[in-house]
């Protein structure tokens, strides 16, 4: 027999074979000048990895994930520039003659399509999908892949965390089994099954990128990031794990064009289930909340309260008479843990609070002037008024704190709301590159109240690495880390 071989490993394969050298151990090949010395040691293989079988958990759970076709009315104005891109050419000639064109402020409606996806959950027609996929709809229709389409009733929706709960009147459905996001790793891969487009029952597939995003507008939801391709129409439709089993509902994509570009969000089938269950129930949801404004806790911060490591939510502002403020939260404490569950980023906190049930009491574990403390609160509810993410300024600088400051005037001081502080009145060095401006109020420095100028340069004296400066501008407030030195 004539074998061709091409490479070394090829050739000492076949030596082995033959019974001219011994077996050749994974990962590794000797030469014939080896026979009679010892052996040496095989080298570890790595685990043998195979792609998942995406035509059979699409042959079997496909048939339970449905497209949705919504239709309804929007109020559009008759007269003005209403509905008029910029950048058409009549744009110019309506902002400066709409007005002779009929009266403004009149309104009529105007029909609006739209398309989604979703999944079956019950055999007697149970299904989920997105809260903006039926967002105004007049009138629901969902169609099977078996062609059957049903006139569906929204049972209810739930805008903070995008999720809905319709239910159309039929019986023995294919249904999709719910799993969890708990033991779900990053790198997984994940199948994504969907309308995209108005094309029925697409099928995508990629890993899991991330867990836990906090998006901008979405604070109870930490979303799953994946590299799925997603769409307009994929909304609402499931992500699979490699079981078959639901681990996300595909929500949003980020694009700068509009379409797919890698990044991809779905929402925890975990917060799915708890308002899906609470919808059932009761046709409606209710979220808990804290009553605090909080923001991300980066080196610059960590250093500045001595933290260990930059991870937890820096409160920033705390409503006066709501749930942290009767607890005793401070702005400056930082929350590590809720009921022992870790918080990482600031978004970790309005996420797991957000799924509690209002009036259930929490433990806080919180950082404070470099000491540990447990709080509990009792929550309140979200539907009365919602905590808020804070933003924080990313820039810091180097060298002395750079602020004049000098104390605020009755006046101020009632205008500003505020007992106590300093008006600055000029911002340079790290202070100015870390986003302080003049006509901003300082509240705290490090935790400590900002109630005299030479306090405040006592703290920075002491200040090693950076200080982080409370601050209120335009009535918000918020923390800014200043590096020093």
């Amino acid at each position: 027999m004539n074998i061709r071989l091409n490479s070394p490993r090829a050739l000492a394969a076949a030596l082995a074979a033959a019974g001219v050298i011994g077996a050749v151990g994974a990962g590794a090949y000797t030469s014939a000048s080896a026979v009679g010395a010892p052996a040496a040691a095989p080298a570890v293989a790595a685990p043998l990895v195979t792609m998942p079988d995406f035509s059979t958990i699409t042959s079997r759970d496909g048939p339970a994930v449905v497209n949705i076709s919504v239709t309804g009315t929007t109020k559009t104005s008759m007269g003005g520039m209403a509905g008029i891109d910029p950048d058409d050419p009549m744009f110019e000639f309506f902002r400066r003659f709409g007005g002779q064109f009929g009266p403004r402020g009149q309104q009529r409606d105007v029909p609006v399509r739209g398309q989604g996806s979703g999944f079956i959950v019950s055999a007697d027609g149970i299904i989920l999908t997105n809260a903006h996929v039926v967002k105004d709809a007049s009138e629901v229709t969902v169609k099977l892949t078996d062609r059957r389409e049903f006139r569906a009733k929204v049972l209810g929706s739930d805008p903070k965390t995008d999720i809905a709960v319709l239910k159309i009147d039929a019986r023995n459905l294919p249904t999709l089994q719910l799993g969890s996001t708990k033991d779900l790793k990053v790198g997984e891969w994940v199948l994504a099954i969907g309308s995209p487009f108005g094309f029925e029952n697409t099928v995508t597939a990629g890993v899991v990128s991330a867990k836990g995003r906090s998006l901008p507008d979405d604070s109870y939801v930490p979303f799953l990031q994946t590299d799925v391709a997603i769409n307009p129409g994929n909304s609402g439709g499931p992500l699979l794990n490699v079981r078959g089993e639901v681990v996300g509902i595909n929500s949003q994509i980020y694009s700068r064009s509009g379409g797919y570009q890698g990044v991809s969000f779905a929402i925890p089938i975990d917060v799915a289930i708890h308002v899906k269950d609470q919808i059932v129930a009761t046709g409606k949801v209710s979220h808990a909340r804290l009553g605090v404004a909080v923001q991300e806790v980066n080196q610059a911060f960590a250093d500045s309260f001595k933290l260990d490591k930059p991870e937890g939510a820096l409160v920033s502002n705390v409503e006066k008479g709501g749930p942290a403020d009767e607890a005793g939260l401070r702005p400056g404490d930082v929350i590590r843990k809720v009921d022992g569950e870790p918080i990482v980023a600031s978004g970790d906190l309005p996420a797991l609070i957000g799924q509690k049930k209002p009036g259930s009491r929490i433990t806080l574990d919180v950082w404070r002037q470099g000491e540990r403390h447990e709080i509990s609160a009792r929550l309140g509810d979200a539907s009365e008024k919602t905590s808020t993410v804070a933003r924080t300024e990313p820039r810091a600088g180097q060298g002395k704190l750079g602020l004049a400051l000098r104390p605020l005037q009755p006046q101020e001081k009632r205008e500003a709301r505020v007992d106590a502080g300093l008006l600055i009145e000029d911002a340079g060095g790290p202070a100015a590159l870390a986003g302080v401006q003049p006509g901003d109020v300082l509240l705290a420095i490090n935790g400590t109240p900002a109630k005299s100028v030479e306090q405040v340069r006592e703290v920075a004296a002491k200040a090693d690495k950076s200080v982080a400066l409370l601050i209120q501008r335009d009535g918000d407030r918020i923390f800014v880390p200043v590096r020093l030195g």
